[in-house]
């Protein structure tokens, strides 16, 4: 299994915020089906503020260059990447087309 640590922010607006947090709580079924069909095991997004941090545990064959790849496979996934994308916006100093990737600052278990 491999781990991946991205970040992206939220447009500051608690109106929009809560929004995206409302679309996440139901997402549709074609985009979960999409992320698994890629190598996502699970995806976990976590917010302060406007800031997210997300966090996906994959298959051992998956490479972060597929991520955006869920979008061309299923039309419904890139409805709802579209519709992600009016919410969103990129950190500054980016490092990844639209999320972050975040490097490992810290790993307890190597102590």
């Amino acid at each position: 299994m491999k781990f991946y640590a991205q970040a992206l922010d939220l447009i500051n607006d608690p109106e929009l915020i809560s929004e995206y947090e409302e679309y996440h709580k139901n997402v549709w079924p074609e985009t979960l089906d999409a992320l698994k069909n890629i190598g996502v095991i699970r995806m976990r997004i976590f917010r302060v503020n406007n800031r997210l941090f997300m966090f996906m545990e994959t298959v051992d064959s998956f490479s972060l260059s597929r991520f955006t790849d869920y979008t061309k496979e299923n039309p419904k996934a890139k409805e709802w990447d579209i519709l992600m994308n009016k919410y969103q916006k990129q950190i500054p100093n980016p490092k990844g087309p639209w999320w972050s990737e975040m490097s490992l600052a810290f790993d307890s278990s190597k102590i």
